[in-house]
């Protein structure tokens, strides 16, 4: 046998070799078929053996997967359109299932699972507001279009493991009215601060008002009393000094009665000469 020969063989070895030998690794799941029929399925990582020409392996990712949706249009229970931009994370759980439910074609069980994904999610924002989908608790609304895609997408041999809204806009037309319902209700809560603060400044000033009445009276009634009492001591010192010393007592009163009567130039006072009022005048004793 020639050195033409043995390499020919040896190629001939290794070719049915390799085309009996398939890998499967950590990333993968794997089907064998025989002729077109499901023999078994490998979700553990290996080498293993398969017949060429008999045998032929149809491979999946195993690993969790993003199916990025396209924003969509769903309406509210008002009737009003967001547009909603959403992810899902799956992964092949059965990939003989997956086989049969896609024919072959992984593209055709992805566009089911969206399918799926986007009734789920347009039933659910039928039954919520605006307000419920914009500022509202979205996670409960998300668990349950995840577990609605679980059970239908059981079928297709996927498994869903989350969906998440990334953000919901509205359409123009939507924005402006929701902008204007936002001002309105704002206004109203302002003219409601507005309306407690001024019934409370309003209590403020009359209270403020009645303790100054109260402040003032209190101190007129004390400043009676302090004239009284003085009057009184007033009273007194004018009787004690009037029992020391009548005569001067008068002469005091007279020359005060002069000070106040002749205070400016301009005074001028019309009387009898002869009268009690000018006895200190007359005579420095007071006697006529």
């Amino acid at each position: 046998m020639n050195n033409r020969n043995i390499v020919t063989i040896l190629l001939a070895g290794l070719i049915i070799i390799s085309s009996s030998v398939f890998i499967v690794d950590e990333r993968e799941i794997a089907i064998k078929f025989r002729l077109g029929e499901i023999v078994k399925t490998y979700d553990e990582p290996g080498i293993f053996l398969m017949i060429p020409f008999i045998n032929n392996i149809k491979k999946y990712d195993s690993r969790l997967l993003t199916m990025d949706s396209k924003p969509e249009q769903f309406l509210t229970s008002e009737k009003k359109n967001v547009i909603v931009d959403s992810y899902v994370k799956w992964k092949i759980t059965d990939p003989q299932n997956f086989y049969r439910s896609s024919k072959g074609d992984e593209r055709i069980g992805i566009n089911r699972l969206s399918q799926i994904i986007n009734d789920l999610t347009k039933s659910e924002f039928s039954k919520r507001t605006i307000n419920d989908v914009v500022s509202g608790d979205r996670v409960a609304l998300m668990n349950t279009v995840r577990t609605e895609a679980n059970k239908a997408s059981a079928a297709l041999g996927i498994s869903v493991i989350d969906v998440r809204v990334k953000k919901v806009d509205l359409p123009d037309e939507v924005s402006n009215s929701v902008y204007a319902r936002m001002v309105k209700e704002r206004a109203t809560v302002a003219k409601s601060f507005r309306s407690k603060g001024k019934e409370e400044a309003q209590g403020i000033t009359a209270s403020a008002e009645r303790e100054s009445a109260t402040i003032v009276a209190e101190a007129y009634k004390e400043a009676q009393v302090i004239k009284g009492e003085g009057d009184a001591i007033s009273t007194e010192t004018y009787a004690a000094a009037y029992n020391v010393s009548p005569e001067f007592y008068s002469f005091y009163r007279s020359l005060s009665a002069y000070k106040n009567t002749f205070n400016t130039r301009q005074d001028i006072l019309l009387i009898d000469p002869e009268s009690d009022f000018f006895k200190y005048f007359n005579n420095p004793l007071g006697k006529k």
